[in-house]
Parts: structure tokens; C-alpha cells; sequence
């Protein structure tokens, strides 16, 4: 039964957007100027308590316009506004910058019309969430007009019957004979008022993603933000604001998700007042759209979660979500495959001898797919040539048939095909870049940027998205496929398109992305049955927009057990474990030289979607014995953990220990997993607190048959033994209920 709800009172000109979770409370000020009045628990009724107090501030402007230029006590200012405009009384910053036809940069918009519809109206070429009937959401759009530009926004915002999800974007419509250029244009601005807040984000850096960081909400502005053509290593799309004594499991959080793979802000910024303004869209820097009379702008979709159950009840808003109405296709509830790679095996240098070798020994241990790396195409032995030239490099696996051969041998074995690409970048030395030095990204008289010398092509071009579609059919349509690893290692410099005029190269930036998204939905109908995993020199490119058209992505280059315990942590802050794949690597690692045991690597990669990528020759029996039974753990397990309620339990940004659990819809199962990172003479005997379990009824360890109540569990904890005397140890724990 759909219970949500959107309702307009007209004494109060107060909309109030509602389901049984959540409440969003927006108000049309005198002057009609949009105000932001509330976000958060679910209330009944309004009546009228946020009404913004008026009071004169030395050197706070009044609002232009006939009656209230003259009231001092009503300004821009100050007012929790839900879209401010640029250079007219509001001195914060602004979610809109347009520039007129006369050069002008200002902008003032009020309140024009509403209407309020069924479902979830489609975005046009970008990602984004969506309804499966018109019942299972409502949505308000609120019309604003600068009428000096002649200048149309529209705000969007939907909410879910069952989900503590307000769905934000913005469209901007000239409506005038002129040329505008949009500056700024944010998804999403929410106004709060003043209350001691922090802030949540995921910094990082290449083989360090995602990496958790918290703090103060101070006076000023901060940004996180990438300008690096991509959502990057170095700053995730995705922030959260909560109050100071919020927990993984208690206090209040208001995370904000941004719905868009390209270079992105968000600005978080507190007044003298001490309220705070948060702005996510499309990164201002570089980013000039020109907009024609009568066109539009779409602006990526930001997505808004409350929960006053904590980050885990944020988390678990956003796993459901994206894995519910984000990823689509054949894979969005699948059980995905375990998978070889043979990248940090062989590297370049491989043959038909070696990849059989490498087939030989997965196939008994039970793995199921076989993923083919980087250096099957052109004349790729290493990274300087060949890529744009998807064709096959039919010396190196000539012996055993090419590609096609290859393909066979791997489906006798049981086992599925796997292939990787990099179909966005260009090496000079290629027949693509001989034929179209014109395709690539570069601006004139300048010299290129190299970056693992490899450039990038002008996606912003159809021509140029469409020669390598067609490179793509003309393997996948020939060799039997079922997954493709689709890979970007450099992120963006020297932005210019040789197809666009002077006046237009600020949008180069945004139309690459949107060329993206085009190849990757076109290959994606095309070939529904192939599973692609997403990847950017590892997590580079982890996202909700990607996560649209690729169910998976490969969470970092990083393969150390220990590092990825903060970057598996991190990850899923806000995206769900279904997407997060996990591989077991060599020891010592080939990214920190760390040496750590098989089973400590296999604890942390089962937590994931899983995998390995190590040769297995190289293995003793008693390794592959070892591997025989992770792999039969996890396919044991492969449904709660790729589908199961995730919850965070010890942050190893703070401890030396790190714990976490999958809990099934019905409670019925649940796994427990530990890590320690360090010994000490002296160990410590620390407790692990499960959570979300039945309280009724017994949970029985199906290793040792020790019984436990379920608020047992969640109340007194379980010790974490055995204490071994060694570094870098885990438990993996296998709990079922049954009734007492």
C-alpha cells in the first residue's frame, strides 16, 4: 500500500513530503522566495513552528521588490533557503551562477507554480534511481523564475513509499530569445539551521580509497570535491552530515549521495549565524554550458537519506537502494561468479601455454570464471601501445586457437569467459591514433599531458563513441563473453574538443561523462547477458552513476588484506556489498610487500564479491587445499553476503581490531567477521557486540554448536578467541536461529 505523500497548504503555503520514515517541510516565503523548514523524522502535521524569525542584521540587504524592499528585518541573507541565487542579497554560496546575454552575473528566483505527480519522471542520457510503478513513489516539482533572465528552474524532488529517501535535481529552461551561460548549476542545496554538526567523507588516493574521515562543521566553507574528469580515488560523491554523538548504531545522520561520475562538489558551508548550506552537483570549476534560447539542462540526481538508527541505518538505506533501483539488469539480484584474473599472475606476458597452466589449476578448486587482463589486443606487450585498437593481437594466443580458442578451452572447463578493456583511452603508438589524431583530447599549441602513456578520447564526440562501439560489437559478437571488465587508468587534462567552437569548451567536461554513460548503456542492451564490472585503476570510478550501468566495480588496486580493511569499510558507507568486488592476491602483497596468511586474505576478500588473482602454480598443495574450501565457503555463503543487511561493528580507522556482520532479511542467519591487524605480548580480550538479530529464540555457531540468545549476542558480545599470538589473524563466525 503506497504511503507516500505530498501535500500543499495553502494558509501556510507550507509543502510537506512524507511517508511512515521521513518528513521534508518546504515553505513559499513572502517575496516568493523557497524556503527550506525541516528534513528528518517523520512528523504528523506542521503548525507552523519553523517559521524563520525576522530580525535586522547590519549590512544583511532587503529582499528587492515591491512591498518588502523597505522591511529591513526580511533579507536573503539569512533565510534557509532550497535553491539561492547569485549576487543579489544572498552572500553564501550560490546553487546557481548564470551569466546573461549582457554579461551580467546575477540571479533571483521565485516562486512560480508546482505540480505534484505519480512516480519518478525520467532524467534524459544520465543515471539514476527509479520506480518500478508509478505507486511506489510521489513526486514535487516546484517551477522558480528569475524574470529578469527570463529563466525557468525546476526543482524535483521524489519520495519513496518505504524508503527514508528524498530524490533531488534540478532543470534550468531558457525561456528567453538570448543565450545564457550556466556557471554553477547544484543538484541539490539544503539549508540547516544552527546545531553543532559533522561531517563524513571519503578522501583518498589511488590504492587508498575511500578512506573515512570525520569532522567539525566549522565557520566558512569546505569543499570536497574532484576535478579530475572523474568521481576519482580522491574523493568519493558522497557526504554525510551527523550530530557529534552519533554512532555506527544511534544519533542522526543526513547522508547525501550524488548520482554522477564525472567532476563533482560539495560544498558545506556555516554562516556568522552558525546555520550550515550543503551544496552537491557538477563541479563548478571549468563548467560553462552555453543554453540556447528555448533548451534545457538536466542536472545529475543527488540522493538524500535520513536515519536516526545512525551510519548503519543510513547504510542500510542506500545498500537497498542502489541494489533496488539503481542497478538494473540480469545481475542486479544474481549471484555473481568467483573469479581468477590472471593480471597480477602474468602481467603482459602471457601465452596460451600459461593461461591454460592458470585454467588447469582453478577449474578443480572449484573457481568459476576466468577473467582474461589487459594485453590481448593490438600489439599490447606493454602499456605505451595499442589501446583504441580493439582488435586482436592474434600472435599472442595463436598456439591455442586466439580469442575464440581461448573462449572454448575455459567453457569445457565449467567455467565462464571473462574480458578487459579500456575503451575510453588512446596510446599514440595505435592505428586508432594514426588514422584520428584528431579524436583524442588535447588542445591546440599546447603539448600533451602523458599519464601512463596513455590520453584520453574526446567522448564528447558521438563519431568518437561510435568507432569504439562498433571495435567492441565487432569482438563481443564473435567471441562467446560473459563478463567484461571495463577499466580507466588516468583521469582527464588539456579538456578540448576539436568539435566544439571556443565559446562552448566549458562543457567538454560534462558531455565526456555524458558519452560515457551512452557507450555504456548501448553495450549494455546490446549484450544484456554479459556481466561488466566497472573499474578505474581500482576504485577510481566508484559510484552510483556507474553502478547504473555495472553492477559491480572493482574497489581498489589494493589487494592487502589490512589496507583493505579501512577501503571495504569505507566503501560501504554508502554502497552495497553486492557491488564491491574483493580478490585474494600473492603474499607478499605486489602493492605494500606486507606478507600475510591465506586464510587472513580469504576473510577479508569473502566479505566482498569474490575472487583471486595470483598464480596458481606458484601454490602448494596445501595452499590449494586452502583455496578449495574458501571457494566452497563462499559459494555456501555467496547469497547473504552479496544480499544480505551489512552492518559495521569496529571501525579499523580507530582500532586495531575491525569486526563487521551480514544479517538475512528474516534473521534467521548471520555472519560474524573479526580481524586483528596486530599482536601484543600483553592481547587484549575485547568484546564483539553483534547487532540487528532476533531477541527471541537461539543462534547456534555452526562450527562449535554453542547455543546464544540473540540479545545475548547484542548486549554481552562474544569474546574475540581464539587470541593467536601472530599478526594480521581473522574468525569467521556462522550463526543460524532457531526457535526455542
Amino acid at each position: 500500500m503506497a504511503n507516500a505523500n505530498i501535500s500543499f497548504d495553502d494558509k501556510q503555503n507550507v509543502f510537506h513530503l512524507s511517508n511512515r520514515q521521513i518528513s521534508y517541510l518546504i515553505q513559499i516565503e513572502e517575496g516568493g522566495l523557497l524556503s527550506h523548514l525541516y528534513f528528518g523524522k517523520k512528523i504528523t502535521k506542521y503548525h507552523g513552528s519553523r517559521h524563520y524569525p525576522r530580525l535586522d542584521r547590519g549590512f544583511s540587504p532587503n529582499l528587492a521588490g515591491e512591498p518588502h524592499q523597505t522591511d529591513r528585518s526580511y533579507s536573503k541573507d539569512t533565510l534557509l533557503q532550497e535553491y539561492g541565487g547569485y549576487n543579489t542579497g544572498d552572500f553564501r554560496q550560490a546553487a546557481i551562477k548564470i551569466q546573461g546575454a549582457n554579461g551580467a552575473q546575477a540571479s533571483d528566483f521565485r516562486f512560480q507554480s508546482f505540480e505534484i505527480v505519480n512516480g519518478k519522471p525520467h532524467i534524459a542520457h544520465l543515471p539514476q534511481a527509479y520506480v518500478l510503478s508509478e505507486d511506489e513513489a510521489k513526486t514535487l516539482i516546484i517551477y522558480l523564475v528569475d524574470s529578469a533572465l527570463n529563466v525557468q528552474v525546476s526543482l524535483y524532488y521524489t519520495i519513496y513509499n518505504d524508503r527514508p529517501v528524498v530524490a533531488r535535481s534540478t532543470k534550468i529552461t531558457n525561456l528567453s530569445q538570448q543565450s545564457i551561460n550556466i556557471e554553477k548549476i547544484a543538484s541539490l542545496q539544503l539549508d540547516l539551521p544552527a546545531s553543532d554538526l559533522e561531517i563524513i567523507s571519503l578522501p583518498g588516493a589511488h590504492v587508498r580509497e575511500r578512506q573515512m574521515e570525520r569532522q567539525t562543521v566549522r565557520q566558512g566553507v569546505a569543499e570536497f570535491s574532484s576535478h579530475r574528469g572523474t568521481s576519482s580515488h580522491h574523493m568519493n560523491p558522497f557526504v554525510a552530515l551527523v550530530t557529534p554523538n552519533t554512532t555506527e548504531n544511534e544519533g542522526e545522520v543526513v547522508g547525501i549521495q550524488l548520482v554522477y561520475s564525472g567532476n563533482h562538489q560539495f560544498t558545506v558551508e556555516r554562516d556568522y549565524v552558525e546555520q550550515t548550506r550543503v551544496l552537491s552537483g557538477i563541479n563548478e570549476d571549468g563548467f560553462d554550458w552555453q543554453l540556447n534560447a528555448a533548451d534545457d539542462f538536466q542536472t545529475p540526481e543527488a540522493l538524500l537519506v535520513y536515519s536516526d538508527e545512525g551510519l548503519n541505518g543510513m547504510s542500510q538505506a542506500y545498500h537497498h537502494l542502489l541494489r533496488e533501483r539503481v542497478a538494473r539488469g540480469k545481475y542486479q539480484y544474481a549471484e555473481r561468479p568467483i573469479v581468477i584474473n590472471n593480471w597480477e599472475a602474468t602481467y603482459f606476458d602471457f601465452n596460451s601455454e600459461k593461461i591454460q597452466e592458470i585454467l588447469d589449476e582453478a577449474s578443480p578448486l572449484g573457481i568459476e570464471m576466468f577473467v582474461l587482463d589487459d594485453g590481448w589486443f593490438g600489439k599490447r606487450d606493454d602499456d605505451d601501445s595499442s589501446l583504441g585498437d580493439w582488435f586482436e593481437y592474434t600472435a599472442k594466443l595463436q598456439s591455442g586457437g586466439g580469442l575464440i580458442g581461448l573462449s572454448d578451452k575455459v567453457h569445457e572447463k565449467g567455467m565462464k569467459f571473462g574480458l578487459w578493456f579500456e575503451p575510453e583511452m588512446i596510446s599514440k603508438n595505435s592505428d586508432l591514433y594514426r588514422q584520428h589524431p584528431d579524436y583524442i583530447l588535447g588542445m591546440p599549441n599546447r603539448d600533451l599531458t602523458p599519464s601512463r602513456d596513455q590520453y584520453v578520447l574526446d567522448f564528447s564526440r558521438p563519431e568518437v563513441v561510435d568507432n569504439i562501439f562498433q571495435q567492441v560489437v565487432n569482438i563481443l559478437d564473435n567471441v562467446k563473453i560473459d563478463y567484461i571488465k571495463w577499466d580507466m587508468n588516468r583521469h582527464l587534462t588539456e579538456v578540448y574538443s576539436a568539435a566544439l567552437s571556443p565559446e562552448r569548451q566549458g562543457e567538454v567536461g560534462h558531455r565526456y561523462m555524458l558519452g560515457v554513460y551512452d557507450l555504456a548503456d548501448r553495450l549494455t542492451k546490446r549484450y544484456p547477458d554479459i556481466l561488466f564490472e566497472g573499474c578505474s585503476g581500482g576504485g577510481g570510478r566508484f559510484d552510483a552513476g556507474m553502478l547504473y550501468f555495472f553492477p559491480q566495480s572493482w574497489t581498489s588496486d589494493n589487494t592487502d588484506p589490512v589496507e583493505r580493511l579501512k577501503i571495504q569499510y569505507g566503501t560501504t558507507l554508502s554502497y552495497p556489498v553486492s557491488s564491491m568486488t574483493a580478490h585474494v592476491s600473492a603474499s607478499p602483497n605486489h602493492q605494500t610487500g606486507r606478507q600475510t596468511s591465506l586464510a587472513m586474505r580469504g576473510d577479508v576478500a569473502t566479505a566482498g564479491v569474490f575472487g583471486y588473482e595470483l598464480n596458481l602454480a606458484k601454490l602448494s598443495l596445501e595452499e590449494k587445499s586452502e583455496i578449495r574450501d574458501q571457494v566452497t565457503f563462499y559459494k555456501q555463503h555467496r547469497s547473504l553476503i552479496q544480499y544480505g543487511n551489512f552492518y559495521r561493528i569496529k571501525n579499523p580507522f580507530k582500532n586495531n581490531e575491525t569486526a563487521w556482520e551480514f544479517v538475512s532479511e528474516d534473521k534467521t542467519e548471520a555472519l560474524l567477521f573479526n580481524y586483528r591487524v596486530l599482536s601484543t605480548a600483553q592481547p587484549v580480550f575485547s568484546v564483539t557486540k553483534m547487532s540487528h538479530l532476533k531477541s527471541d529464540g537461539i543462534y547456534v555457531d555452526q562450527r562449535t554448536n554453542e547455543r546464544y540468545s540473540g540479545d545475548e549476542l547484542m548486549s554481552i558480545g562474544l569474546y574475540n578467541t581464539p587470541i593467536k599470538q601472530a599478526d594480521f589473524t581473522s574468525a569467521v563466525r556462522y550463526f543460524k536461529w532457531q526457535a526455542e
